[in-house]
């Protein structure tokens, strides 16, 4: 009689009847828990999947798969747990670079804002009559008898590293302050007053605005003379006589900060000028103007790399001039013949060496010895 489960045929002849004869052999040792099927890559298809048309028996675990067919509140498989393991490396990885890239000591500070100009004009009222004559006879009757003729009496000193600024720091810094110099007081645009952008782009930016005021509107108020930042002369009262220009003078740089370096320019341009409304000709009738420019440049290394500086102070005496004239706008030189004007402070000269004298009021007196066939007086 047959035991239920058993073939209607009976046992077919060959096959072996029992589990252990099926466990036999290498499968004896294996024990297919639930883990170890969890973990396999391949995942049979369950009875309604494989009824679809062209249906495949098995398919491809994902690693990010916890287990199939295991409930949602058990533990991830050792895939799941790879994967997720593998994207919090990721993003680690990622939150590490973004916080260096914000802390890279390396990116460059960005630099300090300039100071507004602080500016002096000065002013220097006559107490002689003014001398006339062609300008060669005047330059060598004058203390200007010995200065160079135009940008080769803007001389360099001898140059040395300074503790934070290399020598060609150092080289730099004075070749733009000469620049800047032979631009402002020497440029025949500039000294009529048709141009200012020589000057402009020599400047740091953050001075362009307090720049560009002063030359639209010029203002005596010590921050916006347009003859603190350039030499210009009024185009309706005088013009140039000769364009060799005699100058003198001396620059020195220090080291005011670790980063700032200030070069200190000390010079005196002496002009030929002749009356605006007068022919070429009237040359023979010209006379000496003379500006004493003492100015503070500062540099700092983006200023050095971009050739441009910062004109921290200026102070300048000028003359002859009225001391009723407002030399903000442009210079008003008394031109040849003209008579003495108002008497002011103690006389101040131009050409002395050493520290000038500042000017208690708003005019100073020109010396004597500073008009051509005074007594020379020793250059600066």
């Amino acid at each position: 009689m047959a035991v239920p489960g058993d073939p209607p045929d009976g046992t077919p002849d060959a096959t072996g009847g029992g589990d252990d004869e099926f466990r036999s052999d290498e499968y004896r040792s294996v024990v297919f828990d639930e883990d170890f099927v969890r973990a396999a890559r391949l995942q049979e298809y369950s009875a309604q999947e494989r009824m679809g048309e062209h249906a495949r028996a098995v398919r491809s675990r994902s690693i990010w798969s916890g287990g199939g067919t295991a409930p949602r509140t058990s533990t991830p498989g050792r895939g799941a747990r790879q994967g997720m393991l593998l994207v919090l490396l990721i993003a680690t990885a990622f939150a590490v670079a973004v916080y260096m890239g914000l802390r890279n000591p390396y990116v460059p500070l960005p630099a300090g804002t300039a100071q507004p100009l602080t500016s002096t004009v000065v002013p220097l009222a006559p107490t002689t009559d003014v001398p006339g004559g062609p300008p060669p006879e005047l330059f060598a009757k004058s203390p200007a008898a010995g200065y160079r003729v135009g940008a080769a009496g803007i001389t360099l000193p001898a140059v040395r590293r300074t503790h934070h600024f290399t020598d060609v720091h150092v080289v730099t810094a004075l070749s733009i302050a000469k620049d800047y110099l032979v631009q402002s007081s020497l440029d025949p645009d500039v000294l009529a007053g048709s141009a200012t952008r020589p000057v402009r782009v020599l400047l740091d930016p953050d001075q362009l605005a307090q720049f560009d005021r002063s030359m639209t509107s010029p203002s005596g108020d010590g921050r916006h003379a347009a003859t603190g930042w350039l030499v210009r002369l009024d185009p309706a009262t005088a013009v140039l006589a000769d364009s060799r220009v005699r100058v003198s003078g001396t620059l020195a740089f220090e080291e005011v900060a670790q980063d700032v370096l200030e070069v200190t320019t000390d010079h005196t341009f002496v002009y030929a000028v002749r009356p605006a409304g007068g022919a070429p000709a009237a040359a023979d009738g010209a006379s000496l103007f003379t500006v004493r420019r003492e100015l503070r440049l500062r540099f700092d290394r983006d200023d050095l790399s971009a050739r441009r500086l910062e004109l921290a102070s200026a102070y300048v005496m000028a003359g002859p001039q009225d001391c009723s004239a407002d030399p903000a706008a442009g210079f008003r030189p008394l031109l040849a013949g003209a008579d003495p004007t108002t008497v002011g402070p103690a006389a101040s000269d131009p050409y002395a060496s050493g520290q000038p004298r500042r000017s208690a009021g708003l005019c100073g007196v020109l010396a004597p010895s500073s008009t051509a066939g005074g007594a020379v007086s020793p250059a600066p």
